[in-house]
């Protein structure tokens, strides 16, 4: 035990005392000034944010992390993205009353030729007391979902899918959904090519609802599913068809997904009115949440007949 005390002790002093070397001063296309290290062991980065100059926050690599994940680490749009919240007039830093003073790169995760995961610590503090705000993040970025209804012979049906999903250890009914590519932005896009992928269902863009449009802007028009550990925004889209029964029968109990990704998914329908008391999936209640206050609220158009 006292051993394993001072190895983590040992390792500790290591991750904030980085060796230093002589630093070269560059800009980045961001505009953020930045201290490269001539020493790769160490592993260290030096930037300055626009709004922050006189304040320069250390990247650091903890043990484990290889030169190539850390340097694509800082140079991803998670990581950007993440730094732009910060500067945001709703910002941790907007008001000068916290400062950023260094990140611990933990982990990078990649999805074959981009980075799907990340996992870093932010040391941020609070002028006023001087406490650390907890800052453990698990950036994957934005993320879009879709709620579809089936009009059919009178009742109004809900496509989900079922999927295993690792991290709860279960298999979970949820809508289909799925996470933005780097930089294109798609939302609308890529809610459809995830409906029609995960369930089978081809739809028009112009046939899309964005739900989450409703909500004031001061909130980002998304929700934040976990915002205390991880940075997804969802933007949540609803499509409205008239279908027959055969189509439901169909969708029922149907694998999709793309075999080739591991994607092992089926297709599940169930009636609206079950809907939200039929899983815990998140995405689904808010979605409902939205789908009723839109309607009580005369927002939503006309289903086309």
């Amino acid at each position: 035990m006292a051993v394993t005390v001072l190895r983590t002790i040992s390792t500790s002093l290591q991750i904030l005392n980085p060796l230093r070397a002589p630093n070269l001063i560059s800009k980045n296309k961001k505009g953020f000034f930045c201290k490269m290290s001539t020493e790769s062991p160490s592993l260290t980065h030096s930037i300055t944010l626009p709004s922050k100059q006189s304040q320069p926050v250390q990247i650091l690599a903890a043990p484990g992390v290889s030169s190539s994940d850390f340097w694509s680490a800082i140079d991803s749009s998670l990581f950007k993205q993440w730094l732009h919240n910060l500067q945001t007039e709703n910002g941790i830093l907007a008001n000068g009353t916290m400062t950023l003073n260094q990140v611990l790169i933990q982990g990078v995760d990649m999805f074959r030729k981009r980075i799907g995961f990340l996992k870093f610590k932010a040391e941020i503090f609070d002028k006023e007391t001087g406490n650390k705000v907890p800052g453990i993040v698990f950036a994957r970025g934005p993320a879009v979902a879709m709620l579809i209804l089936l009009e059919s012979e009178g009742e109004t049906y809900v496509v989900l899918t079922e999927q295993a999903r690792v991290p709860v250890g279960r298999i979970i009914l949820e809508l289909p959904a799925g996470m933005l590519d780097d930089d294109k932005g798609d939302i609308v896009g890529t809610a459809v090519r995830e409906v029609e992928e995960e369930t089978g269902i081809n739809l028009n863009v112009e046939d899309m609802v964005d739900l989450t449009a409703f909500l004031d802007s001061s909130t980002g028009c998304t929700v934040f599913p976990s915002p205390g550990g991880c940075d997804e925004e969802i933007s949540i889209f609803l499509c409205r068809k008239h279908v027959d029964k055969e189509v439901i029968t169909h969708l029922q109990g149907k694998e999709t997904g793309l075999r080739e990704h591991g994607e092992l998914i089926k297709a599940r329908v169930v009636p609206y009115k079950n809907l939200w008391r039929t899983t815990a999936d998140c995405k689904v209640l808010v979605a409902v949440a939205l789908l009723e206050m839109a309607k009580k609220e005369g927002l939503l158009p006309s289903l086309a007949t």
